[in-house]
C-alpha cells in the first residue's frame, strides 16, 4: 500500500517540479521567477524525502534538511539583491 502512495506522490510532485519550471520560464515579473525557484527547492525537498521512505535510510532525511537550510537562506538572499542591489550591507 505505502508504494501505490509513493508511486501517485512522485507523480503529483513532478507535475509540481513541470508546473515550477514552466513558471521560471515564463514568469511575468521577476518576483514569480523566485517564488517559482523556492518552491522547486521545495519540491526537491519532497523528492529527497520519497526516496528515503521507499530506501528506508535516514541518509536523505538529514540530505532534505540541509537543502531546506540552503534554500531558504538563498531565497532571502537573492530577494535582497533584487530589492536592495546589495547582500551584504
Amino acid at each position: 500500500m505505502i508504494t501505490v502512495a509513493l508511486y501517485i506522490a512522485a507523480v503529483a510532485i513532478a507535475l509540481a517540479l513541470l508546473l515550477n519550471g514552466w513558471r521560471l520560464l515564463k514568469g511575468p515579473a521577476l518576483g514569480d521567477r523566485i517564488v517559482a525557484l523556492d518552491t522547486m527547492v521545495i519540491n526537491v525537498i519532497g523528492v529527497i524525502l520519497l526516496i528515503g521512505i521507499a530506501d528506508g535510510t535516514a541518509t536523505y532525511f538529514e540530505a532534505a534538511l540541509l537543502l531546506a537550510m540552503v534554500g531558504f537562506v538563498s531565497t532571502i538572499a537573492y530577494c535582497k539583491f533584487v530589492l536592495r542591489g546589495d547582500i551584504v550591507e
